[in-house]
């Protein structure tokens, strides 16, 4: 039976421990998620849209509640237990769930109830929790988006944003009606209708000052309500018990130096960002005179960052590109979304840990949340936490050590990830993630990468393999060179693969082998509806390519789109052999069986077996990476599917002894298997959902097994790159 790997041994032991060393750091790691879906009723179909996007905890930190905003409901989740997430069930609401907070026993949700942009209209709903009924209303008269208590419990604030028509003249505003600020007082949770006052926020910013759009709010102790106005580039500070505005101002704007602005297929920081208006989203208070915004950007502007301010407009801090070049460091820099955007902070939390006052920023596009430590003129950068896709809402529980996401987004249509809750907890010990990054290049901006499909290792030098990036990165394919003696391993050099000087073109880069001279084999996936064809390429130690093999006309007779997964040699000299991996069936094959395809570069000769899949319940099943070690082919198998109804992510092995491939065009021999490892264990031990790709493993020269999965470039995925230490292979075999 398959031993559970070293990385689900460590996390497992990290979980079970309960004295580790006091000089420890405390670190935030993840230790759930909750699917939202699982929250559907049983007479609403599992595969409706869902999802959470505004999070709320109960002042005992045991119960969540979360806006649906497409379900048109407040879904809630039991966290008695963070570790084991309970669904709590829903409430569906006449209308679209635009934020929600608890008081007491009760969420107070904004409602969206519009007939259109030009006749907004919301609603204040009252929930009950233990009941799960709604008990009351208040009307807002117009759209609301946020919403937040006071400190003492004894004010509602909601902003009304009256959001402007983005397909109406090019989302130009001003779009009137005007949104403007409501005031509640409450009553044991409950607030009073009539005493709901309307605070005009109108004649304030110099964008579009006749037609305010407030985004979000937030409390201080004090009991002042700062209110960022999102198109407009503007922050009002106003005191709850009188509605008067204390101050106002500006958010500015920022300029950038060295920043990805293309949308290219390529990661480059050599672009400019000029007088970008920082266009908040989030704001939250460090205390009771800053407070901290995330500058996300919708309409003109959005400047990659947070920004501190006082209270009256002067500003403290800006991080400019810090926060994105983290994000690039481990490989969730979204080039196929960045554009002006890039990573898009928007959401932002803040708590008080034990001695350490930490807020929290949301990246949405990067699917990240960035620690910091409030410690002065400038925060501290603390850690990065994967996300599921889309982290728009967060609440921090201090009095569990808990910090909890929201993530928006909801895959299900396309077969991606589901919308997911997400909860960490802040302990002594290291943090689980990243486990791979890279360091700066030496003009100090990221060495970019991700989508990491082949690994190989070195054949001289334990601990040192190689990678190469998929076609998602079309104008930039490239070989990674990491050095795994370090925790996270480190990306250490990236080679660009050239043809005639230039970046290649029409390549798929899916597998690598070393070819013990310095230089590298390399598969590509073909795909001919995309002029990408299907070969073999051998390249220098520069990246360039010296040698393209194209597949031979037996083998394009029968071709599909998903051709070759992998790439490794067997034996030296004359007698080099390249095995290959097909991932799945092509029109010649059996159901159920691939090829294994073999090519003898001296010979010029291709031939063939065939390997036998798993069985697929729903879905498809085929092969991602080959690697050769001590007698065995290792061979990675797994299905196309995600989080929960992901069943096969195995290392399955054949001899080489029983590798005997026959010519192409006749019947080719079936070859056994296997089973080495399952890495299911391995891709739930950071507590997210399980992920689909794994896409390389590679075996060191001291017997050292690698594995690691494709993030997809960030592009409709969480972003992570679970980077898999297995243990010596011959303990895991």
């Amino acid at each position: 039976m398959p031993r559970p790997s070293a990385l689900f041994a460590m996390t497992a032991a990290l979980a079970a421990s309960v004295s580790l060393p006091a000089h420890a750091d405390m670190m935030f790691n993840r230790i759930a998620s909750f699917a939202v879906a699982d929250n559907l009723p049983a007479d609403i179909d599992g595969n409706t849209e869902t999802s959470s996007e505004i999070i709320a905890a109960s002042e005992d930190g045991t119960m969540l509640a979360y806006s649906d905003s497409p379900l048109g409901a407040v879904g809630f989740v039991d966290i008695t237990d963070p570790r084991t997430p309970k669904a709590g069930g829903i409430v569906r609401i006449d209308g679209e769930p635009t934020s929600v907070t608890i008081v007491g026993g009760k969420v107070l949700a904004g409602v969206n109830t519009s007939k259109s942009y030009t006749e907004p209209s919301g609603n204040l709903a009252v929930i009950d929790i233990a009941s799960k009924a709604i008990e009351s209303s208040c009307d807002l008269g117009g759209q609301p988006d946020s919403v937040a208590v006071s400190k003492d419990g004894n004010f509602l604030a909601v902003a009304i944003e009256n959001e402007r028509d983005e397909d109406l003249n090019d989302g130009e505003i001003p779009q009137l009606p005007a949104g403007d600020l409501k005031i509640f007082t409450l009553t044991d949770g409950v607030p009073d209708c009539a005493t709901m006052k309307t605070v005009v926020m109108t004649g304030l910013a110099e964008i579009a000052g006749d037609d305010p759009e407030p985004e979000f709010v937030a409390f201080n102790d004090a009991g002042e309500i700062a209110v960022t106005l999102q198109e407009n580039n503007h922050v009002a500070i106003v005191d709850a018990a009188t509605g008067s505005i204390v101050s106002h101002f500006s958010a500015g704007s920022v300029s950038l130096d060295k920043v990805d602005t293309k949308k290219d297929g390529a990661i480059a920081f050599t672009g400019k960002v000029d007088n970008a208006p920082r266009e908040p989203d989030a704001v939250k208070w460090l205390d009771n005179d800053r407070i901290v915004i995330a500058n996300e950007g919708d309409y003109k502007g959005g400047t990659r960052g947070f920004s501190i301010f006082s209270k009256t407009g002067q500003m403290l801090f800006d991080s400019g590109t810090a926060y994105e070049y983290e994000a690039a460091k481990v490989g969730h820099f979204p080039d196929a979304r960045a554009g002006k955007k890039g990573i898009e902070p928007e959401g932002l939390e803040t708590g008080r840990f034990g001695d350490d006052s930490l807020f929290f920023v949301t990246a949405e596009r990067a699917s990240l949340i960035a620690v910091y430590k409030d410690a002065g003129a400038e925060p501290q950068f603390l850690q990065l936490l994967p996300s599921g896709v889309a982290p728009e809402g967060l609440v921090a529980i201090p009095s569990r050590n808990l910090l909890v996401t929201a993530n928006e987004a909801d895959l299900a249509e396309d077969g991606g990830a589901r919308s997911h809750v997400m909860i960490y907890e802040r302990a002594d010990g290291p943090a689980s993630y990243p486990m791979i990054t890279s360091g700066l290049t030496d003009d100090g901006t990221p060495l970019g990468w991700g989508a990491l499909s082949g690994l190989a290792a070195d054949p001289e030098e334990a601990g040192k393999l190689y990678a190469v990036s998929d076609s998602f990165y079309k104008n930039s394919p490239a070989i990674f060179t990491i050095d795994t003696t370090q925790t996270p391993a480190l990306i250490t050099a990236r080679t660009v693969v050239t043809r005639d000087g230039a970046p290649a073109q029409k390549l798929d880069l899916e597998g690598i082998a070393a070819d013990g001279k310095g230089g590298f084999w390399l598969a590509s996936e073909g795909r001919t509806d995309k002029l990408t064809p299907h070969a073999i390429l051998h390249v220098d130690a520069k990246g360039a390519i010296r040698d393209e093999i194209g597949f031979p006309d037996e083998l394009m007779a029968n071709e599909i789109r998903f051709g070759l997964e992998g790439i490794t040699t067997v034996g030296e000299g004359d007698d080099m052999m390249l095995v290959m991996a097909v991932q799945r069936e092509w029109r010649d094959d059996p159901k159920g069986q691939v090829k294994l395809l073999a090519y003898t570069p001296k010979a010029k000769e291709w031939s063939a077996v065939r390997y036998p899949l798993e069985k697929a319940e729903t879905g498809w099943m085929g092969l991602s990476e080959i690697t050769a070690h001590d007698g065995k082919l290792y061979i990675v198998e797994r299905d196309n599917l995600i989080g929960q109804a992901a069943r096969v992510k195995r290392v399955y092995a054949v001899s080489l002894d029983g590798f005997k491939p026959e010519k192409l065009g006749g019947e080719l021999p079936v070859v056994a298997k296997a089973l080495v490892h399952d890495l299911m264990d391995d891709l739930k031990a950071t507590g997210g959902y399980v992920v689909d790709k794994v896409e390389g493993f590679a075996i060191d020269k001291n017997g050292d097994a690698y594995a690691v999965t494709d993030n997809d470039g960030v592009d409709d995925s969480s972003g992570e790159t679970l980077f898999l230490r297995l243990g010596n292979i011959s303990a895991i075999n």
